[in-house]
């Protein structure tokens, strides 16, 4: 299968920037197929790679897109699960290229599950995604229970605006646990989905986060020092 998955601006639009995204324990890049194509339609390019943890060689090509001067900036590193501890590790470690963070379901500590049943029930409540994983050959059941050793988020080391989203229902990762991490860094926004599940790019909110993320892009692009665009979503 590809190592990364792409998706482009319509023809005819001017590119508004580009998202790499680093997937989550067991997923792959066209996992985020959904996400990708609907960014994409604002006309954001999006390059969506693999899980970190399986394949440590994702790092590398993440920071060769970000080098890539044929990529249209602002460039945003997007992670999901484990995916937003190598997100923040690349930001914290000052790699070239980057311009902000979004941070989806950042894990807090280890879960445990009951099979498979309950691990895609704690994914997404979204059924199209859940029958996506159900039945997808390439991605990987049972990584959540795996113990596995992650960079530590160094936020304070982060000089990147950084969008934190998570699902308040979120069990393999807990919110108050995910606030804890983001507390005391003034440049972490952070947004919490009412229902929302552990994969929350892809859950039933996915409209809502993804609108939510091109807010935040576009008042990247902008100014990441302009006044909020649009408050208090629902």
């Amino acid at each position: 299968m590809p190592s990364s998955f792409s998706w482009d601006e319509p023809e005819g639009l001017a590119a508004r920037g580009t998202l790499i995204v680093l997937a989550g324990r067991g997923e792959h890049g066209g996992v985020y197929e959904r996400f990708g194509r609907r960014l994409a339609f604002d006309a954001y390019r999006v390059r969506a790679l693999g899980d970190p943890v399986a394949d440590p060689s994702v790092l590398d090509e993440a920071a060769k897109l970000l080098a890539d001067e044929a990529l249209p900036g602002p460039k945003v590193l997007v992670g999901s699960d484990t995916g937003a501890r190598f997100a923040a590790q690349l930001a914290a470690e000052q790699t070239a290229g980057v311009d902000a963070l979004v941070l989806a379901g950042l894990p807090t500590g280890r879960w445990h599950s009951d099979g498979w049943a309950a691990e895609v029930e704690a994914r997404t409540a979204c059924p199209t995604h859940q029958a996506r994983l159900t039945n997808d050959p390439d991605f990987r059941r049972g990584v959540l229970d795996e113990a596995t050793e992650l960079p530590e988020p160094r936020l304070d080391r982060v000089r990147v605006p950084v969008l934190a989203l998570h699902g308040e229902e979120d069990t393999v990762s807990p919110l108050a646990r995910a606030l804890d991490a983001y507390a005391d860094h003034p440049g972490v926004r952070t947004v919490t989905f009412k229902g929302g599940r552990h994969d929350v790019l892809n859950d039933a909110l996915h409209r809502t986060v993804a609108a939510t993320i091109v807010l935040f892009l576009e008042r990247l692009r902008l100014s990441p020092e302009l006044p909020l665009i649009a408050e208090g979503l629902a």
